[in-house]
């Protein structure tokens, strides 16, 4: 099988890549593409695209509406990345069913080996054995492409000094950018395949051949509970132009139908959670091993009360509910203060005059290469979901180091927005752009006392004494934010914890 070289992680420190989030082409890429030449290009061709007899018994017959997303009308030679779960398998049954010639890769990403007691359970390798069966099922073949050191360099390296920076960063949008559809395509480079494909809910539209040099386009999935166009939205436009999503037009649960269709060997098995690198480690566990640990203090927002201790603000997010270990609440991360390592807290997280409806956004990257020209009537994705806001953006030049910012004004309020996670945006239904969530904004942050601020700043916080006993919160009358608002606002703040559960 090809390898690209088994790799050990080096732990290396980035400064926060603001506004130059995604390097244009990283020598390291170069890198990767001298490793695959060592594999002679002719003898890879012989290997990958020699003609082979499929199992009759496995030859299924496919509904045309199923393979609207594979172009079915030209025949291509199509690199799958397969993850050994049900939709990239589908994906790649349904390019097979297509007529296409196909290569399945699995991308062995980082993972920490110092994890003795999940490392000895090799929890990649149950991944590639479904992935190895599925393909064995029709005769494609399979390569490993070790791609360790880029992952720990331009997603894991990056997604610790954020912690540390007190931003969250999104992992998925990340690996997609820098890995997948990053570092992998560079490395076949010279292999000569038509596409890349993978089995995310997406759709791509490319432009006809008389009109090649239009941009290809980005578009919402038929399955809007999983469509992830929002993890696609930071691509360039050259990445885009290499893409298939044969699941764009399908359902999941059409997705499965074909899975049980096919007799695929993982059709029954269940979708994969959180962070595909961590295998069976909890995140917070993987962040005190390479972030440590320092206590701080948590405080009421609102009073200043000092109401207990912490691990480190790099464990918390603004919106979280979970691990506060506080009685009487809920409550509620609302701000950090990085410098003085202090947290802050509140149980009025949804009242009115906490909302967010206005913040900023850099990194801003535009699949046509320039922002829209009406800025006044788009949607915005500030997290994967069906969830959309209507919005307007204001383009300010050259507010972070030179580059510009956006400064987006919602429809709606919300709760749950924190820097570091990207914004995507719409219009209709293509998806025609994105940044990252900047940390100012533009004082519609939560309000802190200034009893709160002085606490936060006193040197020896050994002087606060012990903790204050919490009273029982008095309700705040449900008429006052509705029902509908109450229930969503609270799932928008767990979404935002989820990761660090």
């Amino acid at each position: 099988m090809l390898s690209l070289g088994a790799v050990r992680p080096v732990m290396v420190s980035l400064k926060p890549l603001l506004p130059s989030f995604f390097p244009q082409k990283a020598p390291l890429f170069s890198a990767i593409s001298r490793r695959v030449s060592l594999l002679s290009s002719s003898a890879w061709r012989a290997h990958s695209f020699t003609s082979r007899a499929s199992n009759p018994l496995h030859n299924v017959s496919v509904e045309p509406c199923y393979l609207s997303c594979c172009m079915p009308d030209r025949r291509l030679r199509v690199a799958v990345l397969l993850s050994g779960g049900v939709d990239s398998s589908v994906a790649l049954r349904l390019l097979h069913a297509a007529g296409h010639q196909c290569t399945a890769f699995y991308l062995k990403i980082w993972f920490q080996e110092d994890f003795e007691n999940f490392w000895s359970e090799c929890p990649w390798e149950e991944d590639l054995k479904y992935a190895k069966a599925v393909c064995d099922q029709v005769d494609v073949p399979l390569e490993v492409v070790h791609l360790s050191d880029e992952y720990w360099k331009y997603v894991v390296s990056y997604i610790i000094e954020e912690y540390r920076c007190g931003r969250t960063p999104n992992p998925d949008v990340l690996c997609n950018t820098r890995i997948k559809f990053g570092a992998f395509m560079d490395a076949i480079n010279s292999m000569e395949f038509d596409y890349v494909a993978s089995g995310h809910y997406a759709n791509v539209i490319h432009p006809s051949a008389d009109q090649i040099n239009k941009p290809s386009v980005l578009e919402l999935s038929k399955d809007m509970v999983k469509d992830q166009t929002y993890f696609l939205s930071h691509l360039s436009q050259t990445q885009l132009k290499r893409l298939i999503f044969p699941l764009g037009g399908i359902s999941k649960d059409e997705v499965r139908n074909l899975a049980a269709q096919f007799d695929l060997p993982n059709k029954d098995r269940k979708d994969s959670q959180g962070i595909c690198f961590l295998g069976k480690i909890k995140f917070s566990e993987f962040v005190a091993r390479h972030i440590g640990e320092m206590e701080g203090i948590i405080l009421e927002a609102e009073t200043g009360d000092f109401l207990g201790s912490h691990r480190g603000f790099w464990f918390y997010t603004i919106g979280q509910r979970q691990g506060l270990r506080l009685p009487g609440g809920p409550w509620y991360v609302v701000e950090k203060d990085v410098k003085n390592n202090v947290v802050f807290v509140s149980r009025n997280y949804f009242s009115f005059d906490k909302r967010r409806r206005l913040f900023r956004v850099g990194s801003l990257r535009w699949f046509s290469g320039l922002p829209p020209k009406q800025m006044h009537e788009l949607q915005c994705k500030v997290r994967h979901g069906p969830g959309f806001y209507d919005c307007s953006v204001e383009i300010k030049s050259g507010n972070v180091g030179g580059e510009d910012v956006a400064v987006v004004h919602l429809c709606e309020d919300d709760q749950g927005l924190a820097a570091g996670q990207f914004a995507a945006f719409y219009k209709g239904k293509t998806c025609i752009g994105s940044g990252v969530i900047l940390e100012s904004w533009d004082d519609q942050g939560f309000p802190v006392c200034e009893k709160a601020l002085e606490l936060a700043r006193m040197e020896d916080k050994s002087k606060l004494g012990k903790p204050v006993k919490i009273k029982v919160k008095t309700e705040i009358p449900e008429g006052s934010q509705g029902k509908e608002g109450i229930e969503r606002n609270r799932l928008v703040a767990e979404s935002q914890a989820a990761i660090m559960s």
